[in-house]
């Protein structure tokens, strides 16, 4: 289900400060290479009654809440009603949307992060696109290099089709209202369409359908100890 990759088919694009940045393009991770200039762009003609600059190309809601011990790196946009959590680490070329949460020990480097978005506990996230109201459990990451440095082709988990994105970092692409169970891999060229599932635990890679639930079938045994301490 390639088709589904489509960014018509997986965001509400009102629902980014971002939404120019789509422009023009049939696939999300098309605007990983152009995510820093768009905000070197866009971060000037902020509305300054609602954005100020907190550094050399960081642009900042009034009302986002930074707690003391969060690295900000530019360029970087956060926009309003968001929480950035002790010990993250904004590595830079990233647009948060609003309403977001970036939680403790959480890492973000080169993203558009939609509204309403939570990753909120030890998440690492590179070079994705994370889609209105999509969430990451605790533990979960993308994964955006492969292990022998090829470049990334997605692959629909369902047939044959393959794209070749030209692109050796790639993490994932969420859509809107993606759910990511706890201490899941999300492999470099993942896609999953909007209002999906993942089970925690999983191993991710392909096109994952909208509309679908996600699971590492993991068989297990348990065995019966021969001797035990007395209780």
């Amino acid at each position: 289900m390639i088709n589904d990759a489509k960014i018509e088919n997986m965001y509400d694009l009102n629902e980014t400060i971002a939404k120019e940045l789509f422009d023009g393009k049939t696939y999300p991770w098309e605007v990983l290479p152009e995510i820093g200039s768009f905000i070197l762009q866009l971060g000037p003609t902020l509305d300054k009654d609602i954005f100020e600059q907190r550094g050399e190309n960081i642009w900042i809601a009034k009302d986002v809440t930074i707690a003391p011990t969060a690295t900000l790196n530019g360029p970087l946009i956060i926009d309003e009603g968001t929480e950035v959590r002790p010990g993250a680490f904004i590595r830079g070329n990233a647009i948060i949307g609003k309403n977001c949460v970036v939680g403790n020990s959480t890492e973000i480097k080169n993203d558009v992060i939609f509204n309403n978005v939570q990753v909120p506990h030890y998440n690492y996230v590179g070079d994705s696109v994370l889609g209105f109201h999509s969430h990451m459990g605790a533990g979960s990451i993308t994964s955006n290099v492969k292990s022998d440095k090829t470049l990334v082709v997605v692959k629909d988990t369902q047939s044959e089709e393959k794209i070749e994105t030209g692109l050796k970092k790639f993490g994932a692409m969420l859509g809107d209202y993606v759910e990511v169970g706890c201490n899941s891999v999300l492999n470099p060229g993942t896609v999953i369409g909007a209002c999906s599932n993942i089970y925690p635990l999983s191993m991710v890679r392909g096109v994952i359908p909208r509309n679908s639930i996600f699971k590492n079938r993991q068989g297990f045994e348990i065995i019966k100890k021969t001797s035990s301490n007395s209780l």
